[in-house]
């Protein structure tokens, strides 16, 4: 079982003063509040049989990661595919305006691309796949708790959780679930 985990609440006090702009964002670290939201966290007795933690590298995600592998006495290690949505594809850090408005973009369509069009923006089912592609290499290595963002939970569990919530996911149901919709798919078009 995974447990994903979204990481505290994040501080952004220092947003615009030092280097904290455009990726600068994600070296903010957990608020007060954030550090006791992971702490609150930790206790869950779902937990209590973890083996490792996996964690975006991003700051807010990789302080409350540590956090929980202090609480709980289990390794952590970070992995690069478990970073927030891409408002660029490419990886090229837009100005704060132009994220904004991919973003925005991307709530109005649901996270989906419209029929027949690509954006740069990273989709729900890209943010998926991506997931999807760091979890099975760790699949059938027992309870793992896996630290990250709002929207890539929601990408694979159809909704955004709150800063510290934890969200129980098993990917041979995922998986099984996909392989029956493909076959359904695959069954539809044979008949047309």
């Amino acid at each position: 079982m995974f447990y994903l985990i979204r990481h505290g609440t994040a501080d952004y006090t220092e947003k615009d003063t030092k280097i904290y702009q455009g990726f600068g964002n994600h070296l903010a670290p957990l608020s007060a509040k954030g550090i006791r939201e992971i702490e609150t966290t930790a206790a869950d007795p779902r937990l209590a049989q973890a083996r490792l933690i996996l964690s975006s590298p991003y700051t807010r995600a990789l302080q409350s990661a540590a956090i929980l592998s202090r609480c709980l006495q289990i390794p952590l290690q970070v992995e690069t595919d478990l970073h927030e949505w891409l408002a660029d594809q490419t990886y090229v850090y837009l100005p704060d305006e132009q994220a904004a408005r991919h973003y925005n973009e991307f709530q109005a369509c649901n996270g989906l691309y419209p029929p027949g069009e690509e954006k740069t923006w990273e989709s729900l089912s890209a943010m998926r796949r991506r997931m999807i592609r760091v979890f099975q290499r760790y699949q059938g290595q027992g309870d793992l708790l896996v630290v990250c963002h709002g929207l890539v939970i929601q990408s694979l569990c159809g909704y955004h959780p709150g800063n510290g919530e934890i969200v129980e996911f098993d990917l041979d149901s995922c998986m099984n679930d996909q392989n029956t919709k493909r076959k359904q798919r695959t069954k539809q078009n044979e008949q047309i």
